[in-house]
């Protein structure tokens, strides 16, 4: 237990992790408080949104915790610093992860600030992370449980950000939390996890897109240029997808899957290619730009290291080569299937984040 209490304000969801984490930040000795952050407003309605029950989960957690709580909205911050750049990315035939830009600019900024200017030490999340810090360096590390380690989403955090933050969760597991809550009869103990974009949620995704991007359908091509269909927009699809694309089987009698292989924003054309082991799907290397390192020092040379340019993906050997301020060209030991443009490429010195950049 601490002997001078320090405020700590975290960031509550509705979600059972937020809510086992204030607990958890409760045994440790902190004074904590509660904020419930509501960032879309755009088309907030019964059908597609959530916020109203999230805070109602708030508010009984925060009773059942003893603790304050208050709200606020960043949707003004949320549309400017992450939507407009989500919409960018669509219209440039790329597929953003705004998760990773919306934990920089609004969970660990917007956030960051407003607390600190109510007086709190530090903020603190339901990431499944950990921190560390060496030689005066804040490290990012990955949270012990592998299903559930979210370093991935928080490879743009800097050191001011990494050296206010907490999170209580880092060292516990998913089904441990779910102990907790449970023992702690919190109402939201069975709670399922939030899906969908950061702060929107889950909705129908062409639907939603539509609102804000023209459509413009195109051919769908395969690896020889042949047109074998129609495509309903080339921002509704991504690298190595399979499901959604309604054409069968090719006319010599192969009736294995097609799969997204690339997209020609050029000529407004979709290229499919059939297999899952397809060359054109595999790729030894990539590009990334707007490259993010945690310790805040671009390597002077090249090195080796780990990386996955997916969330869940298994760590891959790669060397990474220095090609300018922000950029990196990066050659994996093994080819990488369905890599794609837009997505983030993080890096890892084994349980330690290095940082990531956008996948050119």
């Amino acid at each position: 237990m601490l002997t001078n209490p320090k405020k700590i304000i975290i960031g509550l969801s509705g979600g059972v992790d937020s809510s086992v984490a204030a607990f958890l930040l409760l045994e440790q000795g902190y004074e904590v408080e509660g904020l419930f952050m509501k960032n879309w407003e755009e088309d907030d309605t019964e059908a597609y949104c959530s916020a109203e029950q999230d805070l109602e989960d708030v508010d009984l957690v925060c009773q059942r915790l003893g603790i304050k709580y208050s709200t606020i909205n960043f949707a003004s911050e949320y549309w400017d610093q992450v939507f407009e750049y989500f919409l960018a990315e669509y219209k440039a035939g790329r597929t953003p992860n705004p998760d990773i830009l919306c934990n920089r600019e609004i969970k660990f900024k917007a956030f960051l600030d407003h607390a600190l200017s109510q007086g709190a030490e530090r903020i603190a999340t339901g990431h499944y992370v950990r921190t560390a810090t060496q030689n005066g360096f804040s490290q990012l590390l990955k949270g012990l449980d592998d299903n559930k380690d979210q370093s991935y989403f928080l490879a743009l955090l800097n050191q001011y950000q990494l050296s206010h933050s907490l999170f209580p969760l880092g060292s516990i597991t998913k089904p441990e939390v779910r102990i907790i809550a449970t023992q702690l009869k919190l109402p939201n103990f069975e709670k399922k996890d939030s899906t969908g974009i950061c702060f929107i949620g889950e909705r129908p995704f062409k639907k939603f897109l539509q609102q804000y991007i023209p459509v413009q359908a195109g051919e769908m091509i395969n690896e020889k240029g042949k047109v074998i269909g129609k495509h309903e927009g080339l921002m509704f699809y991504t690298i190595g997808q399979r499901q959604g694309l309604g054409i069968g089987g090719s006319k010599d009698n192969n009736n294995d899957p097609w799969y997204v292989a690339g997209k020609n924003l050029d000529s407004n054309q979709l290229i499919v290619v059939q297999g899952s082991n397809h060359p054109l799907l595999f790729k030894q290397s990539l590009s990334a730009n707007a490259v993010h390192w945690i310790s805040e020092q671009q390597p002077c040379e090249d090195f080796s290291c780990y990386a996955k340019t997916r969330y869940r993906q298994t760590d891959q050997k790669c060397k990474i080569k220095i090609t300018a301020n922000d950029k990196i060209e990066v050659e994996f030991d093994q080819a990488q299937r369905a890599i794609t443009p837009g997505q983030y490429i993080v890096m890892y010195d084994h349980e330690k984040c290095l940082g990531g950049g956008v996948i050119c």
